[in-house]
Order: structure tokens, then C-alpha cells, then sequence
């Protein structure tokens, strides 16, 4: 009976060797999701878990990927480690793309804003990893969105500015050299042509006489 596996006594979930051990971002195995979903079952035996409950829990369990993952589903439940033990839990590391994010963000005062564009693309990319990991380096995320999003915005603003002044001053200039040729070529042409004539005439006639 001792070599069966309903036997033999299973590691501690949040022991050295279970998940509270292990970092979030870390895949984990089969053999990890069931064993937490014998802890759901356990739970739900003993009245902490409602079906409802129960049956979300282990459905998530089964297509969890990470330790984090896991670690969420039963971080209200009772664990089994043993009284007075203090489960190793390592300090998660800061996100790579939050540190490059903020980065680029300050770079802005000294390229003129050409890492804006990059702040704003590994800011978003760096909240939506420590979400799903648990990294630290939410600010320093928001930060380079922040700066990305703003140098983004003045130079929209700058842009729209330039147009219009350009519209502007085509229209003034356009409005002004369009009146000159009517006023000044046309209009003179038509009175002074019958005033010469009639001036022939009259010396024509004062010649035969």
C-alpha cells in the first residue's frame, strides 16, 4: 500500500520545493497543476470552496502556465507547511523593458524627442509583462510613458502650428497679387482706346478743311 501513489506523501504546495519557492514568471509543469488542483479538492471537501468556486479554480488550473499563475488560485487557502516555517519567497526582479522604457523617456531632452516613440512602445509592452509576471517597475514604466506620450503631443502640436501659419501667409500673399492685373492692365485699356480715335478724327477733319 506504501508504494502507491495515493500513498505516498506529496511536497508542500508553498514549501522550499512547491511554488512559493519558485519565481511567477517560471513555467510550470503538470505534475505542479495537479497538485494544486488536490489542494482545490481538498478545499472544496471542507467546505472553503463553493462549486462554483471549485470548478473555476480547477479549469484555471489546468491551463495556467506560470507558477504566478498558480500561485494566485490557492493564495487564500490554508497552505500545508509545516507550523513556525516561513517559505522562501525571492524578491522579484525589476522588468527589463520598464528600465528601457524610462530610459528613453529621459534620452528625450537630448534627442530632441526622437526616443519618444520608443518610451511609448516598451512602456506598454513592460506594464503588460509585469501584469502577467509580477516584476517590479511599474513606475519606471509609467514614467517613460508619460514622458513618450507628452514629447509625442508637443510635437503634434508644433506640427498643426506650422500648417496653419503656412496656410496663412499663402493666403495673404495670394490675395494680394491677385488684384494688381485687373485693376491696372485691363480696365484702363478699354476707356483710353475710344478717347484716341475720336482725337484721330477730329484732326482728319480740321486737315480737309
Amino acid at each position: 500500500m506504501a508504494d502507491q501513489p495515493a500513498f505516498r506523501p506529496r511536497p508542500q504546495l508553498f514549501g522550499p520545493h512547491g511554488l512559493g519557492g519558485m519565481h511567477p514568471s517560471l513555467r510550470a509543469s503538470d505534475a505542479d497543476r495537479e497538485q494544486l488542483v488536490d489542494v482545490l479538492k481538498e478545499a472544496f471537501t471542507e467546505g472553503r470552496l463553493s462549486q462554483d468556486e471549485y470548478n473555476d479554480r480547477m479549469e484555471r488550473a489546468y491551463t495556467a502556465k506560470t507558477y504566478g499563475e498558480l500561485a494566485t488560485l490557492a493564495g487564500d487557502l490554508p497552505s500545508r507547511v509545516p507550523g513556525g516555517f516561513t517559505p522562501y519567497r525571492p524578491v522579484p526582479p525589476t522588468n527589463a523593458m520598464a528600465i528601457a522604457s524610462m530610459i528613453f523617456g529621459l534620452m528625450e531632452f537630448f534627442t530632441v524627442g526622437l526616443t519618444a516613440i520608443p518610451a511609448v512602445i516598451l512602456g506598454h509592452k513592460a506594464r503588460r509583462q509585469i501584469r502577467m509576471t509580477g516584476e517590479r517597475g511599474s513606475g519606471m514604466a509609467t514614467t517613460g510613458l508619460v514622458l513618450g506620450w507628452a514629447a509625442i503631443g508637443l510635437f503634434a502640436l508644433l506640427v498643426a502650428v506650422a500648417i496653419l501659419a503656412s496656410v496663412a501667409m499663402t493666403t495673404r500673399s495670394g490675395g494680394a497679387t491677385g488684384s494688381v492685373p485687373h485693376f491696372m492692365g485691363t480696365r484702363p485699356n478699354v476707356q483710353l482706346m475710344p478717347v484716341i480715335r475720336h482725337a484721330a478724327g477730329v484732326t482728319s477733319g480740321n486737315a480737309s478743311h
